[in-house]
């Protein structure tokens, strides 16, 4: 088109590259923009500025008789009946490092890598304020999460940054030695996450510094692509023995984070678990719906199973094996709205994750350009410039706010269902209208009962 039309096809290259930007300001709706809408968006961070966000008119949804909802009690319960949410991890176990938390939402897997050190010292400085743990992500030694003295669950990823070998295997005495600092609670295994499970984590070259290649063990200058498994675990059978070492060797609460895929692979797991007599003291359901820092738009759109699916899946094969007692379940997955928050927990969630709630938190305004180091709120960048912008004394707050007020509804929302403890919640307090059933088929016939 250059060469024929010069003029005009540097114009059309020009309106192309700026289209997504003249959409998000001037034409497209309050709710039209994704992953996450304007309403959305602007709901988030009213929470963050600690601003009412109530709303006036009416709700700007459909009700086409195609999404979930919560089913309220005509008897609600009232706010001092409530129990206080608490919720211990290990004790299944009975292990003396047994973690117990207070708020029913935590901050998800973010690396220092797909974000920058002002981001991650953000976080962890407003999940102190907030009382909550954050999850370091995959990203080797966490030099910026510990700076806060903010509680800490260290993930373990396939690339085993920070805890490896020479070979890529796990190093007991890396895993003993950061286990052993009084931040880390728990230890995290990520086996896939839903915004491209069975492929590894991705780091573009873009923002590898001479620190995040010094942290990570990486070279400079080319992608860093995590393996798709685990080396260590390439059985059913090696892949129990896996977590067992890691619970050993940690002496913390241990668990594993999956993207569900095929259900009948879950439930050989939790048969061999059950043959070992090994349990995780955690599993994260993450949906596909879930973000990343960078995937193959073939992952994003294509692969995995939605969390309301998969949480769904998780929980009932649990429960069918009789062992949903020896763990928790957190979930996660576009989880940043009390709604969504409370579904998930009657799916069978008993803790929420979230990542990009606490990113738009911070004030990311969905730009789109994690993966380029070119954000322009200085979140995910390491562009000195650009993170300048990024105060920590002034977004810390924030994420604390946003806490605070999320766990607001959600108590709110609680009692509009008659129930007095998130741990009340079940499938019966849901209406699934049967369109959402057709759309997401892998919503089973006992969950069709359930809430009908």
């Amino acid at each position: 088109m250059l060469k024929n039309f010069g003029l005009l096809g540097q114009a059309r290259y020009l309106l192309e590259s700026i289209g997504p930007e003249m959409r998000q300001y001037l034409f497209a709706s309050d709710q039209e923009e994704k992953p996450f809408s304007r309403a959305e968006r602007s709901e988030i961070y009213r929470k963050a500025k600690n601003l009412d966000s109530a709303s006036s008119f009416g709700s700007q949804l459909l009700f086409d008789t195609s999404e979930m909802k919560v089913r309220h009690s005509m008897f609600p319960t009232p706010k001092e009946r409530l129990k206080k949410f608490k919720l211990s991890h290990g004790e299944a176990r009975g292990i003396e490092q047994a973690y117990t938390i207070t708020r029913p939402i935590m901050i998800s897997a973010m690396s220092y890598g797909a974000l920058g050190e002002h981001a991650v010292r953000s976080l962890a400085r407003g999940a102190k304020m907030a009382g909550i743990p954050m999850n370091t992500g995959e990203g080797g030694y966490p030099k910026y999460h510990l700076m806060e003295g903010c509680d800490l669950i260290f993930q373990i990823g396939t690339a085993k940054f920070g805890v490896r070998t020479p070979e890529g295997l796990l190093d007991d005495t890396k895993l003993n030695q950061i286990a052993a600092k009084p931040e880390v609670k728990m230890i995290e295994i990520k086996f896939s996450q839903g915004a491209k499970p069975g492929k590894g984590g991705l780091l573009p070259k873009e923002k590898i510094t001479d620190e995040i290649a010094e942290l990570r063990g990486v070279a400079k200058g080319q992608d860093v692509v995590s393996p798709r498994f685990h080396t260590e675990c390439d059985t059913t059978e090696n892949t129990v023995k896996f977590i067992e070492r890691v619970q050993q060797v940690s002496g913390l609460p241990a668990g594993f984070k999956l993207c569900v895929g095929n259900v009948d692979e879950f439930e050989r797991l939790v048969i061999e678990m059950k043959r070992q007599n090994v349990f995780p003291d955690f599993i994260t359901v993450d949906g596909a719906e879930g973000g990343t820092g960078a995937a193959p738009k073939s992952f994003l759109d294509g692969v995995g199973m939605p969390l309301a699916a998969g949480l769904h899946a998780v929980n009932a094969c649990l429960m069918k094996h009789k062992v949903r007692d020896r763990l928790k379940l957190n979930a996660s997955g576009k989880l940043v709205a009390p709604g969504r928050q409370l579904m998930a927990m009657a799916l069978g969630a008993d803790t929420i994750y979230t990542a990009r709630g606490f990113m738009l938190s911070l004030g990311c305004i969905q730009a789109l350009q994690c993966g380029s180091n070119t954000c322009p709120i200085g979140i995910t960048t390491h562009k000195p410039e650009l993170q300048r912008g990024l105060v920590i004394a002034a977004r810390a707050p924030r994420i604390a706010n946003y806490v605070h007020n999320a766990e607001h509804n959600l108590e709110e929302l609680l009692c509009a269902t008659g129930c007095v403890s998130f741990s009340e919640l079940s499938e019966a307090n849901l209406y699934v209208p049967p369109n959402t059933l057709i759309r997401d088929p892998q919503l089973s016939a006992s969950l069709r009962s359930a809430v009908s």
